[in-house]
């Protein structure tokens, strides 16, 4: 009898600490992901990692450009081409890109190939928060973010905090820092090839070069500046 009773007292132990493993995630996402809906971050995991380590095959960065900028001093076209390169669904998906993610399975399936699906929000919250590789640890916790992230921000705060951390270039982050280094310019007079063109080497930013495109680069900055137009220019971003 009185094992059997060390032994409930233990399971109810184990429970109660399972419940409040559970009940205190939400709470820490949120301390995590929410005061950034307001506050301009003033560093990010992979900025980080690029200091310490390098990212992409890039040398350790001993000095980053990193300069934020608020959504009024980025021109239209640059959110635009993002969606129109990474994200064409952005407006309408929670965080994850279901079809995406389907389709990307199915062609690994079928042919070994390994093709990212990831939306803009989890490539967010991955440059914000997480690592740089591709277990299936950070593949899971990238998507709780990004639907928490989904959830509490609205989409304009996604692209504005997107477009300031994402890395274009060696040692080069967000899209003021890129405008300057590789247009000589300010992220708010951007026109719509200079846009294309930063969005084009967002793959690789390191193994693409922003200022020596190779063929791929310019073909994709063709196909980007295409999508634009068919998704009917800076207007596109009023269904946000």
């Amino acid at each position: 009898m009185a094992r059997r009773k060390r032994k409930n007292r233990r399971n109810r132990r184990t429970w109660g600490l399972l419940i409040m493993l559970v009940l205190s995630l939400p709470v820490a996402t949120l301390l995590f992901t929410l005061p950034f809906r307001w506050l301009a971050p003033p560093t990010t995991a992979f900025i980080l990692h690029a200091r310490s380590a390098g990212l992409g095959g890039g040398q350790r960065c001993e000095k980053v450009d990193y300069e934020w900028v608020d959504w009024e001093a980025i021109a239209s076209p640059m959110p635009l081409a993002v969606i129109a390169a990474e994200d064409q669904h952005f407006p309408a998906h929670w965080g994850l890109d279901i079809n995406a993610i389907g389709s990307a399975l199915q062609e690994r399936r079928s042919n070994g190939r390994v093709r990212g699906a990831s939306t803009l929000t989890q490539q967010l919250a991955k440059n914000l928060y997480l690592w740089p590789d591709q277990s299936w640890l950070r593949k899971g916790i990238e998507a709780w973010l990004a639907v928490a992230l989904e959830l509490t921000w609205p989409k304009q705060r996604i692209l504005e905090v997107y477009l300031n951390v994402v890395q274009f270039g060696e040692c080069t982050f967000g899209v003021q820092a890129a405008s300057r280094r590789f247009f000589q310019n300010d992220a708010a007079v951007l026109n719509a090839w200079q846009a294309a063109r930063l969005a084009a080497v967002l793959p690789a930013p390191v193994l693409y070069r922003v200022d020596h495109p190779g063929e791929y680069v310019q073909q994709r900055t063709n196909w980007i500046l295409e999508q634009m137009r068919l998704l009917g220019g800076t207007g596109y971003l009023h269904s946000l």
